[in-house]
């Protein structure tokens, strides 16, 4: 018991001691509590008493900050009067001397003009604008004159040999005639030589390539400054003249339709070939040249770049295409239908060129004038075609061809139609102007057929001025057989077909048995047995040869027949020696068709009455010829002979 009392008391002691310990902490965190209350209390006060101060320092920062952006702005406003002054002294120097740090200084017052117009808060921004921008017109100015004079200082006409040099051989002048370009008719074939040619054409250097960039970076400089029309005015008055003066060099001319009245055909001819020339060369060579100048003076400025090009060219354009026109509209004639066609395929030729060179709306005008000359061109060259077959079938040409041979007219529409198979190609695009159908092929055809049919049709017409039906029907034998002959060796042919050859051979061979039954005959006649085996008449001796070779006839009727066919036979030998049969195989062919009816009828005649004569009195009076004399006399027919020409 005493045990459990004395652990009680041990306990309660310590109960008391912890009491104690918690009743000292909590006083001592009360005192902290205090102490803090009253640090918290002091901060309030120095926050408080802190805050002006705070306030001044702010105000301080803020005003080095705008110290600070005053000084930058001030230093590049410094900067850009500096860099205004540079450039005034630049420009007042003028461009001549440094045209690189003269466009440099431009640049730089627009950079300054810029600046001071978005800063105009500054108290002499007004002023210095004004400055800026009186300076920039005086240095687009001194521009504008830089510009004429460079441009000017390199723009020479150019030389024909230089001209010449960018053509490819086939198409130079010869070195035999270096001032004659070939004629029309020579251009055709030229032209086929030369067309295959592919890049055979070298670039023309009109300006100076180191100067173009200059060029350029001016005109940028003037474009900026709103100087177009200036630009424009400047570049077209140089270059157009420059232009004109080249084409005046080459041979060029500006004629008008009763110019080209007045000429003599043959100068007409060699002008119109030049004329080819000249458009081939101002197309593909100059007008090219010129454009690539264009290009790269004007590069960005898209419609100004294409007006100056129009505006340059279009007086050259103009005089070139004056010729053309008016040949397109002076008075047609047959012959200058194949310089039309020359005209006409090089305007095909440059169709495309003249499509590329002259793209752009500015250009509009020029195109359609080159491709309205080239519509002119075909349509007169068609007219022209239908006044040929007119004229053809009208030619009332008094030229008398007395010996029935090939007449000139003849000879002069086949020359004529075979010219026209060298322009087949030109034809089919020349008929494609006027016809959507694509037969082209059928309408030439058709149109020489048509021309064909009027040259017979005047042939006709022509035969019926021979007395001698004999003759008629040899000229217009030999005039079909020329036409036959000259269509079965050209292109005509495989165009007409065989049905036209072989039916056209029939109607010669047709004339050639007139030309034999109208000239032999009558004398064929004298050759028969007819009337002879009468009794004996007028007291004549009937004498019967052995064998019945007389048959009972009449020696006196015997030898007026052989007397009417010395006389008959001399006659058409005289007559028909005169006629002509220009085919060697044609002549011989006629003859031996006389010889096959002829001779064995005269041999006939010669061995049956023949003694009747013989036993008479002067037989060599009678019989004057063997048939091999007939034989070589027949052998003369056809040949063309004069009158007092000697007898082979």
């Amino acid at each position: 018991m005493v045990v459990a009392v004395s652990g009680m008391d041990s306990l309660g002691e310590r109960a008391a001691k912890m009491k104690e310990a918690l009743q000292k902490s909590q006083t001592i965190t009360d005192s902290v509590v205090s102490i803090l209350g009253s640090f918290d209390s002091r901060l309030s006060v120095l926050e408080t008493a802190m805050r002006p101060t705070q306030i001044r320092t702010h105000a301080i920062r803020k005003a080095h900050e705008n110290i600070d952006k005053t000084l930058k702005a001030a230093e590049v406003i410094l900067t850009q009067f500096d860099a205004s002054r540079q450039a005034e002294a630049k420009i007042l120097k003028g461009p001549h001397e440094d045209l690189e740090s003269y466009l440099e200084a431009i640049d730089q017052l627009r950079s300054n003009i810029h600046f001071f117009s978005g800063n105009k808060g500054f108290k002499s921004s007004d002023a210095v604008l004004n400055n800026a921008n009186s300076l920039l017109a005086k240095a687009i100015s001194k521009l504008e004159d830089e510009f004429k004079q460079l441009l000017a200082s390199y723009s020479k006409p150019v030389e024909p040999d230089r001209l010449f040099e960018c053509l490819p051989e086939s198409l130079r002048p010869s070195s035999e005639s270096p001032g004659n370009l070939s004629s029309g008719r020579n251009h055709h074939h030229e032209h086929q030589n030369g067309a295959s040619e592919t890049g055979g054409f070298k670039h023309l250097t009109l300006i100076p390539p180191r100067i173009l960039p200059l060029l350029h970076d001016l005109a940028q400089q003037m474009v900026q400054a709103g100087n177009q029309q200036q630009l424009l005015r400047i570049y077209r008055d140089t270059r157009s003249s420059v232009m004109d003066e080249s084409l005046r060099k080459l041979g060029v001319e500006k004629l008008s339709k009763e110019d080209v009245q007045k000429m003599q055909w043959e100068v007409l001819e060699a002008k119109i070939g030049n004329w080819i020339h000249f458009m081939r060369i101002a197309v593909k060579v100059l007008f090219v040249g010129e454009r690539r100048v264009c290009d790269q003076i004007f590069e960005g400025f898209d419609t100004l770049l294409d007006q100056c090009f129009a505006e340059c060219t279009a007086s050259s354009v103009s005089m070139l295409l004056s010729f053309g026109d008016a040949i397109a509209r002076s008075k047609r004639s047959p012959e200058k239908l194949f310089v039309l066609l020359d005209m006409y395929e090089i305007m095909r030729e440059l169709h495309s060129e003249i499509e590329a060179v002259f793209g752009g709306k500015a250009c509009n005008e020029i195109r359609e004038s080159t491709f309205g000359l080239t519509k002119r061109l075909a349509q007169t060259a068609q007219e022209t075609f239908g006044d040929f077959e007119e004229a053809v079938e009208k030619d009332a040409t008094k030229t008398a061809v007395l010996d029935g041979t090939v007449h000139p007219l003849t000879s002069y529409v086949i020359n004529y139609v075979k010219f026209l198979f060298d322009y087949q190609s030109t034809l089919k695009q020349l008929f494609q102007e006027f016809e959507s159908s694509g037969e082209t092929s059928s309408q030439l055809a058709t149109i020489t057929m048509q021309i064909m049919q009027a040259l017979q049709t005047n042939l006709d017409g022509k035969s019926k001025q021979y007395r001698d039906p004999a003759l008629t029907h040899l000229f217009l034998m030999n005039n079909i057989h020329y036409m036959v002959r000259s269509v079965r060796r050209s292109e005509a042919k495989d165009l007409l077909g065989d049905d036209w050859v072989q039916r056209h051979r029939r109607v010669v061979q047709q004339h050639a048995n007139q030309y034999k039954r109208n000239a032999w005959s009558k004398i064929l006649q004298c050759l028969s047995t007819q009337g002879l085996t009468s009794s004996s008449v007028g007291g004549g001796s009937a004498v019967s040869g052995e064998g019945g070779s007389g048959s009972g006839a009449s020696r006196g009727l015997i030898k007026d027949r052989f007397k009417t066919f010395n006389i008959q036979f001399e006659e058409l030998h005289q007559k028909q020696s005169q006629w002509t049969v220009p085919d060697t195989e044609l002549r011989e062919s006629l003859r031996l068709a006389v010889a096959e009816v002829l001779l064995p009828a005269y041999r006939s005649f010669i061995k049956r009455f023949g003694p009747l004569v013989e036993s008479g009195k002067n037989p060599q009076k009678f019989i004057r010829y063997t048939a091999e004399d007939l034989e070589r006399m027949l052998g003369e027919f056809f040949e063309g002979k004069t009158l007092n020409e000697p007898r082979r």
